[in-house]
């Protein structure tokens, strides 16, 4: 399942759920979701583990694709998983807020 950048934005404002952002480091050291927890592919085994499976998760990259696979994933591990549409630049183009710059091309 997926949500749009603002559904996104609106339901992390109500505390509704946690935001991972599973890009790699370079591209989290550029810019990044205020809120959001950077989780790269490779540790989510790890996020699996500790987070609280009633608590709805966010996930996030570059365009959708990586967070696509990471929601699927935690869906079929039985974890209310959601991919943030477009990712992190249909997020800044949406006019929401993004510490940093993501380049485009």
């Amino acid at each position: 399942m997926e949500l749009s950048p603002r559904e996104t934005a609106e339901r992390l404002a109500a505390g509704e759920a946690d935001l991972i952002d599973v890009r790699e480091q370079y591209e989290w050291d550029a810019g990044h979701i205020e809120g959001a927890r950077h989780v790269q592919l490779h540790e989510l085994q790890e996020l699996a583990q500790s987070h609280d499976p009633a608590r709805p998760l966010f996930f996030v990259c570059r365009v959708g694709g990586r967070s696509a696979m990471a929601t699927d994933a935690f869906r079929k591990a039985g974890f209310e998983a959601y991919n943030v549409w477009g990712g992190v630049i249909a997020w800044e183009r949406a006019g929401l807020p993004f510490a940093g710059y993501v380049e485009d091309h």
